[in-house]
């Protein structure tokens, strides 16, 4: 039988929610609203149809030792909520700059949750990051205002490519300087 590795990474204490390490039991869920055309078309990596063995792949991913990008289930159980209500990332881009992706279950759209995941990820600052970088889908206006409410500052247009649209989207960049 497969145990969850250690990570080293923390938990991180929120008001609804805990941030925590991403664990083997969470498959079903992440699998379940991932696997959401709506929720996978907003995100530049999770294909739609999901394939078998991704969201494992994912996971295990985020337990390597040297892994780029820490992954945070957003685990409202104490609250009563689902285990994962979404998830949050920081992507080392160098040093001292990481670039912050998430996406949130659609139960929990419009409910404040992504902004208080993103909020409380900065408050932590786990990577000791000087500057945060995020971008969005232009046809995402949800998701940008997450980021400007949470002090990003706008940079500029661009694109990304979205594996379940199978197409290069227009984006807002935005980042939010820490020193």
């Amino acid at each position: 039988m497969m145990h969850d590795k250690i990570v080293n990474q923390p938990v991180i204490e929120a008001e609804r929610f805990v941030l925590r390490p991403l664990r083997r039991s969470d498959q079903g869920m992440i699998e379940h609203y991932a696997g959401e055309r709506d929720l996978a078309r907003m995100t530049t990596s999770i294909p739609h149809p999901l394939p078998p063995g991704a969201t494992e792949a994912f996971i295990a991913r985020s337990h390597e030792e040297d892994r780029s990008e820490d992954i945070w289930a957003i685990d409202g159980t104490a609250e009563g909520n689902s285990e994962v209500m979404g998830v949050i990332s920081l992507d080392r881009v160098s040093e001292d700059q990481a670039e912050v992706g998430y996406w949130v279950a659609p139960p929990y759209w419009n409910t404040g949750v992504a902004s208080e995941a993103v909020r409380t990820l900065i408050a932590a600052n786990p990577l000791g990051s000087k500057t945060l970088f995020a971008s969005v889908f232009q046809d995402n206006p949800a998701s940008a205002r997450v980021l400007t409410n949470s002090g990003f500052q706008y940079l500029g247009d661009a694109e990304n490519f979205s594996v379940a649209r199978n197409a290069s989207v227009p984006t807002w960049t935005y980042s939010l300087k820490l020193d």
